[in-house]
């Protein structure tokens, strides 16, 4: 018997601040996927810079509520600024969209107190669309003993399937997402499509860093292609210092972008220092990948790299030479396989809508650490 697929849009708005990423799928909550469109709506410099300011104001829950005002003010622009990629992307796509997948902006995350705050409201984005929404999608891990992130990995697991049947790549296969932090999945050979087969952690720093030396000391928001970082030198002093002091004492906790600055590099010019954060950087990641390949057994797997910091070509060279004596991991960008590696996470989003509308989990015990797999996500209709 056929299952019945379910149109959902995903926005994700990720912690660069700098615009939505939007994607439009079929699926049915579990193995059944099909991608129909993304797209990408960038912030105004005035919208980018407000967010970034705010974020940057909240540094406890204390602050959430300090800074309420501002917040409620900031979530309506956001808000609005959604429904009106939903309203173009229904133009485009003339069929019935059945859910929303509104992952929101995220301004604080802090398991240690469980809060993951994303500002955006569901309620109102309903209105304004006239669909159903699911929102405020790490609320019920959190409340179930886990992180709160990462959510991704059970699209992953689904995307694994795919790869493993159609593109005939031997298990395991190993999603290494570059977004302001750096999480990794571990996808292994199930035949049955079980949701245990899989682990997930956050690893250590993506862009955040490199994209805050960026910002801070020059015109640019990010380094593109990594040419800022390869045109300097790396100050091995420094790195040594930094890589001595800060390290991932476990893959256990999931990290946000204010567990890590950049003061280290502080006095370097703009190139050595962006050479030197993205030398940092790639050996935090190294590690983690070390931690997945003991997981792994040292087998012979396979690497694929997802999120805007594929694209830095300078940090992933970095994290390969940290590599260069484990012959048994081989990478690839996941674009060289079809999908999109800049809407692997919004798509996820419009897949765990779809789980949420079927009351599936989205998270669970070896991704967050939570008790027991958890259905997380509010559902509104509000029209």
């Amino acid at each position: 018997m056929k299952t019945k697929l379910f149109t959902a849009i995903g926005l994700m708005s990720g912690t660069s601040m700098d615009g939505i990423d939007a994607s439009l799928i079929k699926s049915d909550g579990v193995n059944e996927y099909v991608n129909i469109l993304d797209d990408y709506y960038k912030f105004d410099e005035i919208f980018y810079k407000k967010l970034v300011n705010l974020r940057n104001l909240i540094c406890n829950k204390d602050d959430l509520f300090k800074y309420s005002n501002d917040l409620n003010e900031l979530e309506k622009e956001l808000t609005i600024f959604h429904s009106k990629i939903i309203n173009d992307i229904c133009l485009k796509y003339k069929d019935k969209v059945d859910i929303i997948g509104f992952h929101g902006q995220t301004i604080f995350h802090d398991p240690k107190v469980g809060i993951s705050k994303q500002i955006g409201d569901g309620n109102l984005l309903s209105q304004l669309t006239k669909k159903s929404v699911v929102f405020d999608f790490r609320k019920d891990d959190l409340l179930n003993g886990g992180q709160g992130a990462p959510l991704t990995p059970i699209f992953h697991n689904l995307l694994s399937r795919f790869l493993n049947y159609e593109r005939n790549i031997e298990y395991p296969i190993c999603f290494l997402n570059i977004g302001g932090i750096s999480n990794l999945t571990i996808t292994q050979k199930d035949k049955e499509f079980s949701n245990n087969k899989f682990r997930a952690f956050d690893i250590g720093p993506g862009n955040c860093l490199i994209d805050e030396w960026i910002k801070s000391n020059s015109n640019y928001r990010f380094d593109k292609n990594g040419s800022i970082g390869k045109s300097g030198m790396i100050d091995n002093l420094i790195y040594n210092q930094a890589i001595e002091n800060f390290e991932i004492k476990s893959y256990d906790q999931s990290l946000d972008i204010k567990d890590f600055d950049i003061s280290f590099a502080k006095g370097l010019s703009l190139e050595n220092g962006c050479a030197t954060i993205t030398a940092f950087t790639a050996h935090l990641i190294a590690k983690g990948i070390e931690y997945a390949n003991n997981i792994n057994k040292k087998v012979k797997s396979k690497y694929l790299f997802c999120g805007g910091g594929r694209k830095n070509k300078f940090l992933i060279n970095c994290i390969k030479k940290n590599l260069i004596i484990h012959d048994n991991i081989n990478f690839e960008i996941i674009d060289n396989y079809n999908f999109n590696g800049d809407y692997i996470e919004s798509q996820a989003f419009g897949y765990l809508a779809i789980r949420t509308l079927l009351k599936l989990p989205i998270s669970f015990p070896q991704s967050t650490g939570c008790v027991s797999p958890t259905i997380g996500g509010k559902v509104v209709k509000n029209f």
